[in-house]
C-alpha cells in the first residue's frame, strides 16, 4: 500500500519499498549501455584509414625526377636533336628503364641519318608493336655492358654485345670503327658513354 506522509500541509507519495531495488537496476543497466556505447563509438576501425589512404605507384628508373645529376646514357640521346630516331626506338623497345640502370654501358649511338641509310621502311617495320623481338635484338647489339675508352680500344678487338652477338671494332690511323660504323663523337654519361656512329649495326643473323 502507498503510504501517505502529512509535511507541513504537503502530502508525499511514497512508493512501497519493494520497487526501489528495480528502479535502481534499470538505473544500473541504463548507465552501462552507454558507457558500452560511448567505448565502442571511440574505437575506429584501424583499417578505415588505411582503405582512405592514396595509392602509391611504382616507377621505374626512367620516372625517377633528376635534373642535378649528370644525365645517363638515354638522356644523352634525348638531348640530341640528331638521335630522335634511336630514341623513338628505345622507347618502342621498352628499353628506356633498363639503359637508365647504374650498367655501366657502352652504346654505339646511330644518328638519324644512319638510320636514313637503311632500305625504304625499314624502321617503320621495325616499330611496329609484332616485331619488337627482332627491335630489341637490333638495339642491344648497339650496347656493351662495361665502359671502355677510345685510347683503350685496340683492332680487331671483339665486344660481345648484350644481345649475345660479337662486334668488331677497327682501329687504323687514328680512326676508329665499330664493325662497319665510323666512331664519328662521343658523350660521357652518368652510367656509361656514348659513342656516335654514322651507320646502324645489323646483328648478323639479321645482315
Amino acid at each position: 500500500m502507498i503510504q501517505i506522509i502529512k509535511l507541513r500541509g504537503m502530502c508525499l507519495d511514497i512508493a512501497p519499498q519493494k520497487k526501489e531495488p528495480m528502479r535502481i537496476l534499470f538505473t544500473i543497466l541504463l548507465s552501462g549501455c552507454m558507457l558500452a556505447w560511448t567505448s565502442c563509438g571511440n574505437n575506429q576501425s584501424p583499417t578505415t584509414e588505411s582503405t582512405n589512404a592514396e595509392t602509391t605507384v611504382s616507377v621505374g628508373q626512367s620516372g625517377v625526377q633528376d635534373d642535378d645529376s649528370a644525365p645517363n646514357v638515354v638522356k644523352v640521346a634525348i638531348s640530341s636533336k640528331d638521335h630522335t630516331t634511336l630514341v623513338a626506338a628505345i622507347q618502342a623497345a621498352a628499353l628506356v628503364d633498363a639503359l637508365s640502370n647504374a650498367g655501366p654501358f657502352t652504346v654505339f649511338a646511330p644518328t638519324n641519318a644512319a638510320f636514313d641509310q637503311l632500305p625504304a621502311g625499314t624502321v617503320d617495320n621495325l616499330l611496329k608493336p609484332e616485331q619488337l623481338t627482332n627491335l630489341q635484338n637490333v638495339l642491344q647489339y648497339h650496347v656493351w655492358v662495361g665502359v671502355i675508352n677510345q685510347e683503350m680500344m685496340k683492332d680487331g678487338q671483339v665486344l660481345n654485345m648484350v644481345n649475345g652477338d660479337n662486334a668488331t671494332l677497327h682501329v687504323k690511323d687514328g680512326k676508329v670503327m665499330v664493325g662497319e660504323a665510323n666512331i664519328v663523337g662521343s658523350v660521357r654519361a652518368s652510367n656509361g658513354i656514348v659513342y656516335v656512329i654514322d651507320k646502324v649495326l645489323l646483328p648478323p643473323a639479321a645482315n
